[in-house]
């Protein structure tokens, strides 16, 4: 594509792991120069040793998940020289990210308030384990962490079972991209006014807000919504795993038009039975409904069911990660696409969900530690020699 959406911003990442890399990388896929600050004093981002799968010596494939199309920048923020070319950068950059500890901000001066001399216009975005502004600001926090004390995890397995966290770490996932549609509000708001702002988003506020519709019910009416055996929603039926011969099948009939195309395709009499015939009805005989879906659906494997109700009826398949990888359809749709690395020239990756104009951005594999140190640090001014003396000072 000859341009894309933030083609010409430039946006500094004082970031490591998982949350806020992976909500950068969609601003970087989507053309914006993603400048990631790397401490050379200790190895860059933490991700990077992160296995148990590598890529040469300090490079792994959990690192270059999170940090394509990216440029690193080898940066000691702590020292004065570093905190000098920081500056520079500042004066030519349209945002600062970080995915720091909620009081590391104001102490490394990363902050609005700090830099806003520098550049009136630069928009500052801090995502953190639960913000900046309460008694948890220091706290360290984690994905699953969230899960729980939010509630998640009470809705998440068996009824009968304990609590159970998602398979992927889905808190730092949506907080990463809650971060970047935050961060990006910002820039477009500075574009027009003039003037940068503080941009603050927590994992633990993103978890909560993911109780969404539960959280209403619960807020207004004391609802406590609980789980359900067989995956199933809470209200709907039929909405949930049923028996095959040879393994599940997840049905979705939401409404009351979807169950009388459903209960035809299946052609049994009990289904079509008018006790079955409203939502409300369907409710309150779950547990009877299930038993007769299990005994219609159990005649014939998966693959039948599949035929006969796929694109008639919502429904799908229960995968492995194998299946999943495996299915075809993913690369039928360029969600698989192959990149090259130094260390692996046909590496594999999943392609960015957003298409623009119709057509998938392209990934470019991660870039070794510092690699563009040199062409940035030219950028401001410094020649050979001096990139040397910082290279020898630990700055760089």
């Amino acid at each position: 594509m000859n341009q894309l959406p933030l083609s010409g911003v430039r946006i500094l990442a004082v970031e490591q792991y998982g949350a806020g890399p992976y909500g950068s990388m969609y601003l970087a896929d989507m053309g914006a120069e993603v400048i990631k600050i790397e401490n050379p004093a200790i190895g860059g981002d933490i991700s990077r040793k992160t296995g148990p799968f590598f890529l040469g010596e300090n490079d792994s494939y959990f690192f270059q998940t999170f940090n394509q199309n990216k440029k690193s920048l080898t940066l000691n923020l702590k020292s004065e020289q570093g905190r000098k070319i920081f500056e520079q950068l500042v004066k030519t950059a349209d945002a600062v990210t970080n995915n720091l500890r909620g009081d590391q901000p104001e102490k490394l001066g990363i902050t609005y308030d700090a830099l806003k001399h520098i550049n009136p216009k630069i928009v500052c975005g801090h995502l953190s384990a639960y913000g900046r502004d309460n008694d948890r600001a220091s706290w360290p926090g984690y994905d699953y962490l969230m899960q729980a004390e939010a509630g998640l995890m009470s809705l998440t397995g068996e009824p009968d079972q304990a609590p159970a966290r998602f398979g992927v770490s889905m808190v730092d996932f949506m907080t990463g991209a809650v971060a970047s549609l935050g961060l990006t509000a910002g820039m477009l708001g500075a574009h027009r006014t003039g003037h940068g702002r503080d941009v603050d988003v927590s994992l633990f506020d993103v978890a909560l807000h993911q109780l969404s519709y539960p959280a209403t019910w619960y807020l207004n009416k004391g609802h406590v919504t609980e789980r359900v055996a067989r995956s199933a929603h809470p209200t709907t039926v039929p909405c949930q795993l049923y028996k095959t011969q040879d393994s599940y099948i997840f049905l979705m009939a939401m409404t009351d038009k979807f169950w009388e195309l459903l209960v035809t395709l299946l052609d049994d009499a009990v289904l079509s039975s008018k006790r079955y015939a409203t939502v409300v009805l369907r409710r309150e005989l779950r547990d009877e409904i299930t038993l007769e879906m299990d005994r219609v659906l159990s005649k014939f494997d998966t693959k039948h069911w599949l035929d006969v109700l796929e694109g008639k009826i919502p429904c799908a398949p229960v995968y492995s990660l194998s299946d999943a990888m495996n299915n075809p359809y993913i690369r039928d749709i360029g969600m698989v696409q192959q990149v090259t690395h130094p260390h692996h020239t046909d590496m594999q990756i999943l392609s960015n969900p957003i298409k623009i104009d119709g057509k998938r951005l392209e990934g470019n594999a991660a870039v070794a530690m510092g690699e563009n140190t040199d062409e940035l640090l030219a950028e401001l001014g410094y020649s050979v020699q001096d990139v040397q003396v910082l290279k020898q000072q630990g700055t760089v």
